[in-house]
């Protein structure tokens, strides 16, 4: 009779489920990743992420907009978010208390679940006399928002030249879906973005005032690789964007997947294996994303312990010998 009544009121397994009260309890509980800007990487990799959870267990999820990294990473800590997505950089310093995290000291909760695609700094100027970082002294530059994590990595570097931003003739705050239109009016030498590629607002502003790519290199760049274990050399490839046929080189960190070790280990289970067990989708949801590989998903710019959670998806399919950390 139970069955019965089920088969004739049910639409769909998920609806048999909840009416059955057969659903298990993480599944009704929404999650919530915070991700970035809206011209940027970290919401359609969100988005993507959250679809691809929706389909695995029919419950809900919401790829939040944010300020970026140094935002998720203080909400993860603080409890008001249980995921987000944060530069492997700022990752390091919220775990062991350093940067802008000094004053709250080390975090030992916060775990990760697993990486995701490179992140460049990248520096985009429109008078062709920029050619490398330093020529960016005197100008009008957007160094981004203060919860963003270029603006840390913008200083990581400053400080290893022995500089401030005091070298700008502006350093402007504006949000990345700002920084183009700003640029293009002529009240912007350059701004500096940390983000994969391709990025829609340097597309936009390459397409909108024929602005171009620079090089980030020199002793101070190879020091700051040398001594972070998170930096390493990046190269944006020519022809990414239009009108730059040439390889910039330049550096950067990886964008990985934050929580906490108080949040549910199924809940961080099912999210881990919806990604991984469609990586395929996952790749194809953002340009970003096509070079990823599981192993390196697992291993790369991971400055915390993995998640339990994500530690028993990666064991029970081979990617971590068991009983790892």
């Amino acid at each position: 009779m139970h069955s019965t009544w089920g088969k004739r009121l049910c639409r769909g397994y998920l609806a048999c489920l909840l009416a059955l009260g057969s659903l298990p309890v993480w599944a009704d509980a929404p999650i919530v990743i915070g991700t970035g800007g809206s011209a940027g990487v970290y919401l359609p990799v969100g988005k993507a992420m959250c679809e691809l959870y929706r389909q695995a267990t029919g419950s809900a999820c919401q790829a939040l907009t944010t300020g970026g990294s140094l935002y998720n990473a203080s909400a993860i800590r603080n409890g008001d978010l249980d995921f987000g997505i944060v530069q492997s950089d700022i990752q390091y310093a919220l775990s062991r208390g350093t940067e802008q995290f000094y004053d709250s000291g080390p975090n030992e909760s916060v775990r990760t679940l697993f990486s995701l695609h490179a992140e460049a700094f990248t520096v985009v100027a429109k008078p062709p006399g920029i050619r490398n970082f330093d020529d960016l002294a005197g100008k009008w530059v957007n160094v981004g928002n203060p919860g963003s994590g270029q603006r840390a990595t913008l200083n990581s570097l400053l400080e290893m030249k022995g500089e401030t931003e005091d070298i700008f003739a502006l350093a402007s705050e504006l949000k990345p879906t700002d920084m183009s239109r700003v640029m293009c009016s002529g009240k912007l030498d350059a701004f500096l973005y940390v983000v994969g590629h391709p990025s829609q607002a340097i597309d936009e502003a390459i397409r909108g005032c024929g602005a171009h790519l620079v090089n980030v290199a020199g002793p101070e760049v190879e020091a700051l690789i040398e001594q972070m274990p998170y930096y390493g050399v990046t190269v944006i490839p020519g022809g990414t964007y239009a009108h730059n046929p040439d390889d910039i080189v330049t550096f950067g960190v990886r964008a990985t997947l934050l929580s906490r070790k108080d949040v549910d280990e199924e809940r961080v289970y099912q999210l881990v294996k919806a990604v991984f067990e469609h990586l395929d989708a996952f790749r194809r949801s953002h340009p970003s994303l096509v070079t990823l590989t599981p192993s390196a998903m697992v291993r790369e710019g991971l400055t915390v312990p993995l998640h339990a959670g994500a530690r028993r998806y990666y064991e029970e399919v081979g990617l971590l010998p068991p009983g790892s950390e």
